[in-house]
């Protein structure tokens, strides 16, 4: 399966109501359906995923300073 990735820029309002729907489906039980660019991934995660949280702070003189905040899950489907 081929790697999809989607940049957006958005609201926080609109990235928080993203991240609410990953976990409402997170949450649910069984699979649920995540749609990345004009396709729609199927997931099915386990009981028990992998968690990765990552923070990191960046200063540069031509692009100033950004922040970046990632979340990882992955997991073997059942």
């Amino acid at each position: 399966m081929a790697k999809e990735l989607e940049e957006l820029d958005v609201t926080r309002e609109e990235a928080a109501e993203r991240l609410e729907s990953f976990a409402e489906g997170l949450r649910g039980e069984g699979s649920f359906d995540v749609n990345v660019n004009n396709r729609t991934v199927h997931l099915a995660p386990p009981d028990d995923v992998g968690m990765e949280i990552g923070v990191r702070e960046m200063s540069s003189l031509l692009r100033g300073d950004r922040e970046a905040f990632t979340i990882k899950l992955d997991w073997k489907p059942e």
